[in-house]
Order: C-alpha cells, then sequence, then structure tokens
C-alpha cells in the first residue's frame, strides 16, 4: 500500500530523492543540464509530497507558486524499481488535491521531450500540451502541460 505524506524541502528523504533525480536528469538533459538545474532548487519549495511502501521512501513531487492561477508541478521522482506501481499516481494526485486546496484551479509542469514515459504519464493523467511557458518558451527539448483542476 501507497502511503502518501505531506511535508517541505527539509525532509531529509525528499533531499535524497531529489539528489537521485537531479542525477538522473544529467544523462537525460547533457549539456543543457546546467539550464534546466537552475530551476530545479528546492529551497523555497513548501509544499512537498513523498510516497512511502513498506517503510521505504520511494517516490516524491512539489508544487509551487507560478502564477494566481496554477500551481507548477516540479521534483516529480520515483525510484526505478518502484516505476508501475501506482506511485507517481499516488503523488501527483495529492499534488492536484493540495493545489485545489491552496485555490488554485490548475497546474502546469514541464518535463524533457526525451523522457517519453513521463510524457506519457502526464498525458495519460489528463494534462494536455500547451505552449511552453516561462524559461522553457525557447526551449526545443521541453514539452509543457497543464491540467485544470
Amino acid at each position: 500500500m501507497i502511503h502518501i505524506q505531506r511535508t517541505d524541502t527539509d525532509n531529509p528523504e525528499f533531499q535524497r530523492l531529489v539528489s537521485e533525480l537531479d542525477s538522473y536528469l544529467s544523462g537525460v538533459n547533457g549539456s543543457s543540464d546546467h539550464f534546466y538545474a537552475q530551476f530545479n532548487k528546492i529551497e523555497f519549495l513548501k509544499h512537498v509530497v513523498i510516497a512511502q511502501i513498506d517503510n521505504q521512501i520511494v517516490g516524491c513531487g512539489a508544487i509551487k507558486a507560478f502564477d494566481h492561477e496554477s500551481m507548477e508541478v516540479k521534483r516529480m521522482y520515483v525510484l526505478p524499481e518502484m516505476r508501475r506501481k501506482g506511485v507517481a499516481d499516488s503523488v501527483l494526485k495529492e499534488l492536484e488535491i493540495w493545489s485545489k486546496e491552496l485555490g488554485y484551479p490548475k497546474c502546469i509542469l514541464e518535463t524533457s521531450i526525451k523522457m517519453r514515459d513521463a510524457v506519457s504519464f502526464y498525458q495519460k493523467s489528463s494534462y494536455r500540451i500547451i505552449p511552453n511557458y516561462g524559461q522553457y518558451k525557447n526551449m526545443e527539448s521541453s514539452v509543457c502541460f497543464e491540467k485544470m483542476l
């Protein structure tokens, strides 16, 4: 059974998973990793979710306000050996619920076009592709999504 916990950026398990995510993304992003890394800092994330199965923290995600109507989903990650078990779905649903509780009618996010599993996951989760926003506007390797809550 997946247990979801709300926390913040000070959570050491969240920090551990983000470190693993950063290592993974470094390989995916290659030479453009420095560009993306500057937008993935966790110091200012106040709304973090971690997922646990059998007393092991296996996934995480976070949200932060992007504008007056959008929360941006950040730092979504599930340990490779725990994928396809519903962890990402549980994390994303909790982030969407939290966004709604905070008064935001939609979630937006960016991922790499190279991450086909992530792109497919977000589409299956009722996110629709939108024009790249903000700092991702001219990044051909980015794909952006939104979902009305």
